[in-house]
């Protein structure tokens, strides 16, 4: 309220505030949007690019595993079908299945990344690059691998580093030390499709990490290899300070892609996961959310300085001005004060050429004709209120008639012909009343005929927030009322009850005697209602004169119904007032009981 008070208070403080609304706001508006879409754009660019970072990282491991498959084709091959059936086998029998390694080796692609192939049947007996002939002495049933292969034939098992399926005479590490990962199928007789041995070829899982070592995630964000539960299988180097996932943050990696943000060490971090087809794995990816959005932050501190610089430059701008516009309008303030305060010589002297010098000469030329008004006006102030209440009478809202025009248009271009014939006709007897031969007075059964056109016209126009009742005692029908009492009341009922809430509105009229000498007709909405504070003050203002309250802007409403009630009838009629907020309001008119005209069409007795 303070900063209100001060802005009405001075012009300057007024242009102070144009001058920051009209060129500080909308850019800071214009600003928050194009964050907004910035914000989005950089967003999902990041996004796009880390998860296309991800689908690269997993089609070179798709691709290491499809071509390192073809290996198994040597489970095909003759001599090694007949190693595995027999017993005894010759050494040249064993040096051309290693022969065929080696063939193998040279025909496909990317053999220097396996470690070791090896081959043996159900008994044990096997052959490898690494040891040649070899007996083994477990039982295959024993381990999980196995047992799954000899349910599912045609399954390709890969078995990742440190395993716990992982048999003991596997490979666990490379020549040069490095962790290794297996590829186990079954090898079956061409005929019978029966399992007759089992084919392993080992690969460095160097290879795996050097593919996530090089695959750049921002600078600090990384790129490791989990499987299926999301556990870590292939940790890189460039994983730095790495943070297992809890069970929480493991359940949002459903399906095969997708992203999500967890808290890191009080650092929001971002995840994006793909999955392998071939291994089943998950190539999971994670980099600070600070270097995903970090392109979106500056442009953030970019707008943040331009509103700035804009504001500071608008201010400035606004003191030269000022000094050259405030001066003599402070002038010609100090002048009108004197003249409001009774002192009508208070002549402005010449101060240029400009709007400002003719406001001047147009003030002087007002206090001379004022001196004049003030003698006629004191002689005429009677005749004035009257009249301007009789005016007040005959007014109708040109926003009410041009709405109205603007709904029959729209119900006729919409051929909607029975709505544009009941609004038409409403709107005929809406004037008809109004006009009432120019009598003051009307029944109070023209007066709801009047009232009910009006809300059937708005009805039109607000079918979806208005409803109204009409309950008026029959009795009363023929008794006589001011004319549009009612009418500013329903007016004001609507459109500052119904329209100010949310949902449908009802505003009932209804009226009945109070004695044998007055009526009291009731006019209640369900719609915001008010403070009892702006309720008060209400009742307050109803006390006013008439030449106050014709000062004061919308000459509908509350005081002015009031002060014609008493003009009319007395004191001891008007209205009365009654609220609460967020419930309604409800206004009660009082008028005494007369029901015939004279001669003339004046009212006459009861």
């Amino acid at each position: 309220m303070k900063l209100y008070g001060w802005i009405t208070s001075s012009l300057r403080a007024k242009m102070l505030t144009m001058f920051v609304l009209l060129t500080a706001f909308p850019l800071i508006l214009v600003g928050m949007i194009t964050y907004y879409m910035s914000y989005e754009t950089v967003s999902k660019h990041s996004v796009a690019t880390i998860q296309l970072t991800a689908e690269h990282l997993k089609n070179d491991i798709d691709t290491l595993f499809s071509d390192n498959r073809k290996f198994l084709d040597i489970s095909k091959n003759p001599n090694v079908l007949r190693f595995l059936l027999i017993q005894n086998e010759t050494y040249q029998e064993a040096k051309d299945i290693l022969n065929t390694f080696s063939l193998y080796r040279d025909t496909y692609r990317l053999s220097d990344r396996i470690s070791n192939m090896m081959l043996f049947n159900l008994y044990g007996k096997g052959i490898s690059e690494r040891r040649g002939i070899f007996e083994l002495d477990q039982d295959l049933s024993t381990y999980p691998v196995f047992v799954e292969l000899m349910k599912h034939p045609d399954k390709v098992l890969i078995i990742p580093p440190l395993s716990s399926q992982r048999p003991d005479y596997f490979d666990h590490s490379s020549d040069d030390g490095q962790f290794t990962v297996s590829i186990v199928s079954t090898v079956k007789q061409e005929i019978t499709d029966e399992v007759i041995g089992y084919m392993v070829i080992t690969l460095d899982a160097s290879v795996i990490s050097n593919f996530c070592n090089n695959m750049q995630i921002g600078q600090n964000g990384y790129f490791y290899i989990a499987n299926e539960k999301g556990q870590p299988i292939i940790i890189p180097e460039r994983s730095g300070k790495f943070t297992i996932f809890d069970d929480d943050e493991t359940k949002l990696m459903t399906g095969d892609v997708g992203n999500f943000t967890r808290v890191v060490d009080g650092v929001d971090h971002f995840v994006v996961y793909t999955s392998s087809e071939q291994t089943g794995w998950k190539i999971i990816g994670e980099v600070p959310l600070s270097e995903v959005l970090k392109d979106a932050y500056r442009i953030e501190r970019l707008i943040g300085v331009i509103v700035i610089f804009t504001i500071v430059f608008t201010i400035t701008l606004y003191f030269f001005i000022s000094s050259k516009l405030i001066h003599p309008i402070r002038f010609l303030k100090k002048k009108m004060r004197q003249a409001a305060s009774g002192f009508l010589d208070a002549k402005v002297r010449q101060m240029g050429r400009d709007e400002i010098a003719d406001l001047g000469l147009s003030f002087n030329t007002m206090l001379d004709k004022i001196k004049i008004l003030i003698e006629n006006s004191i002689k005429e102030q009677e005749l004035i209120k009257i009249a301007e209440l009789r005016t007040l009478q005959a007014q109708i809202n040109p926003h009410f008639l041009y709405n109205t025009l603007d709904s029959i248009i729209w119900l006729a271009e919409n051929r909607k012909s029975e709505e544009v014939i009941e609004i038409v006709r409403a709107l005929t007897t809406f004037f008809r009343i109004s006009l009432s031969r120019g009598r003051d007075l009307i029944t109070i059964k023209d007066e709801i005929e009047h009232i009910g056109n009006y809300l059937t016209i708005q009805k039109m126009r607000y079918r979806d927030i208005l409803d109204y009742e009409i309950q008026i005692d029959e009795d009363i029908l023929n008794c006589l009322i001011l004319k549009m009492t009612l009418q500013p009341l329903v007016e004001n009922a609507l459109y500052h009850g119904i329209k100010n809430k949310r949902g449908k509105g009802m505003i009932r009229i209804s009226g009945s005697f109070i004695s044998s000498d007055a009526i009291r007709i009731f006019i209640h909405d369900n719609g915001a209602g008010m403070s009892q504070e702006r309720l008060k003050e209400l009742k307050a203002n109803l006390d006013q004169k008439v030449e106050d309250e014709l000062k004061q802007d919308g000459g509908f409403g509350f005081n002015n119904v009031h002060q014609r009630l008493r003009l009319y009838h007395g004191e001891l009629y008007g209205l009365q007032l009654e609220s609460e907020l967020g419930v309604g309001t409800t206004v009660i008119v009082n008028i005494p009981i007369r029901r015939e005209f004279d001669e003339e069409g004046l009212p006459g007795g009861r």
